[in-house]
């Protein structure tokens, strides 16, 4: 099931970046979390407001930001 329903824009919260659920924790602070070798466990332990579920909402975001049509040339 999707949980992007926990991705928020506010252009008055951290100018406007993907944030979870109206909080001032970035999309890519957790990302950034991630790709440091930082467990889920860990990255709830240490912000314990946030919930797994949207650890899978910050992934996902991040999935269908890189999901794009490839143009080439035609030679």
């Amino acid at each position: 099931m999707s949980q992007m329903h926990r991705i928020t824009f506010n252009p008055k919260q951290c100018a406007g970046r993907p944030c979870i659920r109206g909080m001032r924790i970035r999309v890519k602070d957790v990302l950034e979390m991630l790709a440091a070798g930082a467990t889920e466990t860990e990255i709830l332990e240490s912000y314990p407001y946030l919930e797994r579920e949207d650890i899978q909402a910050s992934l996902e975001y991040a999935a269908k930001q890189v999901d794009h049509a490839v143009l080439s040339l035609a030679t």
